[in-house]
């Protein structure tokens, strides 16, 4: 079983090598590291290649590093060249800060997969495999766990309570991943759109999708202006409607609402 790990990049030098290491350190063999660059203008590029070569020389041929610097359209046009490119089993995305909580984590994961299908043939491996994940500042420090917990089972209908499963502790089949590119009509919220979608062939395939019961994926969070965090609020109200229908998307808003306010008058 090969993982197919996405980071993009774009003038990301002060915050790649955190990435670089962590997914270098994984015990895990079969890896296929694809980093799509926008063009950058500082290092990124450049540490980049020093980490293929140090790979190459260290890890053997089973360990794939295959680096693209031009310029894209944005985040999920950069994601999409990197799904299209993708050859391994499983696909997960990993950008410039993100990381692995340690260096057993891909090797947990095969072996969650491969425990709820032994003996199954390739197109009835699980559709996903998901975990929880973490939230760290700038330098790597972390913060706490990320407001949402991975329910013990997920489906597509998970995600009108939120995105309860953070995109880069998402691990999606390559195959079914690749029949889904990112909306670009959207330019905050294709992540959740893309899961869900994912997450409804699953279940049409009656598919599995498996908890590792697992922290994953520790993730930089990043700083939002008001305006794009508006718009990412926006954004989310009409991928939810595009799947869940306007009144079940208005109720769940107005729970949010008065949970926030339960929320604060209990602090």
């Amino acid at each position: 079983m090969t993982f197919t790990i996405v980071t993009i990049t774009f003038n990301a030098a002060a915050c790649l090598q955190r990435t670089l290491d962590s997914v270098l350190a994984q015990t895990y063999p079969d890896i296929e590291h694809l980093i799509v660059d926008g063009a950058s203008r500082d290092n990124t590029v450049a540490m980049a290649q020093a980490y293929a070569d140090k790979a190459k020389a260290e890890k053997g041929a089973d360990y794939r590093v295959v680096i693209s610097s031009e310029p894209d359209r944005g985040l999920y046009d950069a994601m999409n060249k990197g799904l299209q490119r993708a050859s391994g089993d499983y696909l997960l995305y990993m950008n410039a800060g993100d990381s692995f909580p340690d260096s057993e984590t891909l090797r947990h994961v095969a072996e969650s997969i491969k425990h709820a299908a032994p003996a199954s043939a390739s197109d009835s491996l699980p559709a996903v495999a998901y975990g929880d994940t973490l939230w760290t500042d700038n330098q790597g420090n972390i913060i706490g766990k990320r407001n949402h917990s991975a329910p013990e089972r997920l489906s597509w209908r998970s995600f009108k309570q939120g995105m309860l499963v953070c995109h880069q502790a998402f691990y999606a089949r390559t195959d079914i991943a690749k029949l889904f590119p990112y909306d670009l009509q959207y330019r905050h919220s294709a992540d959740v759109d893309w899961c869900i979608r994912i997450m409804k062939e699953a279940e049409k395939r009656n598919l599995t999708l498996v908890n590792t019961h697992r922290i994953v994926a520790h993730y930089q969070r990043e700083g939002q202006t008001t305006a794009n965090h508006r718009a990412s609020l926006m954004e989310r109200f009409h991928v939810m409607r595009r799947h869940y229908g306007l009144l079940t998307t208005l109720a769940m808003h107005a729970w949010y609402v008065v949970r926030a306010i339960i929320n604060k008058l209990s602090i």
